[in-house]
């Protein structure tokens, strides 16, 4: 009885090491999650792998995405912000040489499919689009923070903006505005393209500008290696590059 115990221990360990073996488990930030959720196709056909979506966003508290990193979650890959990136490599929870800048990413601004859209191209015009507003999305993420902390504030519309302002914790900020529970949204230009019911208005302007960079890595202790190792290689590809820039993101050239 005791060795068909050992056995059934043994067999089962193995079809689990099987089964990671044909999986690469992904925890992406949400500016680089669209653009790496078209990829997973191409990605499953060319690798014969399975790519498992951990998380979408950055996430926070204990589901972000660096708590459960360095909570010791099994992750191949992870897509995320390069300062956060840096702190975890420092950390040795992701390998150094493995790390890369994927991606640069721009705050935007989006309305309601159909609405009017703002004229904002200039600093006046993004000014008086945050004052007209009845209501503004915001993320709880990087873009949210330097909106409602440093942006709002140098605009001088702090004082304005702070009562008809919504942070968004989970989902992105233009499901509000294609729900109808706000008008305007902030965000990750990537995040806002990817949602459905709402237009993309454009950047902000290029002087009040915040441009983040996002980076990619593998875990120091990624159950696949050869399978994140493959799909960095996608990501970074001429293929990967492109649907990055359709995505909104400006991919980085590898040098």
């Amino acid at each position: 009885m005791r060795h068909a115990l050992v056995a059934l221990i043994a067999a089962s360990l193995v079809a689990t090491a099987a089964t990671q073996a044909g999986e690469v488990r992904v925890m992406s930030a949400g500016a680089t999650a669209p653009a790496y959720l078209q990829l997973v196709p191409a990605f499953e056909s060319k690798a014969g792998q399975k790519a498992v979506t951990l998380a979408t966003s950055t996430g926070l508290g204990a589901q972000a995405i660096v708590a459960r990193v360095r909570a010791g979650e099994p992750v191949d890959v992870v897509l995320i912000a390069s300062n956060v990136m840096d702190d975890l490599v420092n950390a040795g929870w992701i390998r150094t040489d493995s790390r890369i800048d994927i991606a640069r990413s721009s705050i935007g601004m989006a309305v309601r499919a159909g609405a009017r859209k703002p004229d904002i191209p200039t600093i006046d015009g993004l000014k008086q689009a945050i004052l007209n507003a009845r209501s503004i999305a915001v993320s709880s993420q990087i873009s949210g923070l330097y909106l409602t902390n440093e942006l709002f504030p140098k605009l001088g519309v702090a004082e304005q903006a702070a009562p008809k302002t919504i942070k968004v914790e989970k989902g992105v900020a233009g499901d509000l505005v294609a729900s109808g529970e706000a008008e305007i949204a902030f965000q990750q230009i990537s995040e806002l393209r990817a949602v459905k019911g709402i237009e993309y208005v454009g950047p902000l302007p290029t002087p009040v500008q915040r441009v983040s960079v996002f980076s990619a890595g593998i875990s120091a202790k990624a159950p696949n290696l050869s399978g994140a190792k493959a799909l960095l290689e996608l990501l970074m590809s001429a293929e990967g590059r492109r649907i990055m820039q359709l995505s909104g993101l400006d991919p980085i050239t590898p040098k």
